[in-house]
């Protein structure tokens, strides 16, 4: 006589059965309107493997999975996937956040591992790098502008031959990561300027820079020709993006559209759902304008 099935054993099939339910739903949905190009930041669903994630992105319309180092990229490739933003080198605890290219002291071991994951960048056939200002930490915010081109401009000969772009991401100093330095988009503009090169631009987190600024549509619209990238993300709490939280993305993404972008719009904010990767198609059918 069969023997039923344990409570755990139930859980664990009906689990399964709902992946590939999803999956399912998923490739045989209706197609996206093509006029927003959609990636996942990769940190937000880590506890989702990197070729499950890739399976589910793929089949909801998803062109990239992002923030991924090269060790990654066979597996992308193996999808028929790319990734629209690199992550960032680190180096003896330098590149990241907190610490990057707004210091002086840091320049010389930034300019060695940035020289390298250029060429992988470049290798792979991907075109976006990321990287960031570092923390203020006392320092001016006119001093951490002056630094950060000094050092980025070491890097440009290098990021123009093998045409990758470095975007310095725009962040909060409010909540999310304190006393970060580009976290207003004037700051990481005057960047830009300064470089005065094509491969220098912005990637505008939507979630931090409504917390910052606000007025987020108008300043799109203003600083479209700085913007590479962009991220989303609910607010507060940089949740799920639908109608629990402040921002209208949908009108956001008509704005985007409207300024003739043809970057990638990346989702990436932390579902709170136990259905993760519902919570992502829900994502990108709210971006898909």
């Amino acid at each position: 006589m069969r023997q039923p099935l344990s409570r755990r054993a139930l859980l664990t099939a009906t689990a399964a059965l709902s992946l590939a339910q999803r999956l399912d739903a998923a490739e045989t949905a209706p197609g996206l309107k093509g006029r927003i190009r959609h990636s996942v930041c990769r940190w937000c669903y880590g506890t989702i493997p990197l070729e499950e994630l890739c399976h589910a992105g793929k089949a909801m319309g998803l062109e990239s999975v992002e923030l991924l180092n090269p060790v990654d990229f066979p597996t992308l490739k193996k999808h028929g996937l790319v990734c629209a933003m690199v992550s960032n080198p680190v180096v003896e605890g330098l590149g990241g956040i907190a610490k990057a290219w707004n210091r002086l002291e840091h320049h010389d071991r930034l300019v060695a591992a940035y020289e390298q994951r250029i060429k992988e960048v470049a290798a792979a056939g991907f075109v976006n790098l990321i990287c960031f200002s570092g923390n203020r930490d006392g320092l001016s915010d006119e001093r951490g502008i002056e630094h950060c081109v000094t050092g980025l401009k070491r890097v440009m000969a290098t990021a123009e031959k093998h045409k990758v772009t470095l975007v310095m991401e725009l962040l909060n100093s409010r909540v999310d990561h304190m006393d970060y330095q580009c976290d207003r988009t004037e700051w990481g503009v005057e960047v830009c300027k300064r470089i005065a090169s094509p491969r220098m631009k912005l990637l505008f987190d939507i979630s931090p820079m409504q917390i910052m600024e606000g007025d987020v549509i108008r300043r799109i619209r203003l600083f479209k020709d700085y913007i590479a990238h962009y991220h989303t993300g609910g607010v507060p709490g940089r949740n799920e993006i639908d109608d629990t939280q402040e921002l209208n993305y949908v009108a956001v993404m008509r704005a985007i559209v409207e300024t003739g972008f043809k970057g990638y719009v990346a989702q990436e904010f932390i579902p709170k759902r136990a259905d993760k990767l519902a919570s992502l198609q829900q994502g990108v059918r709210i971006c898909d304008v």
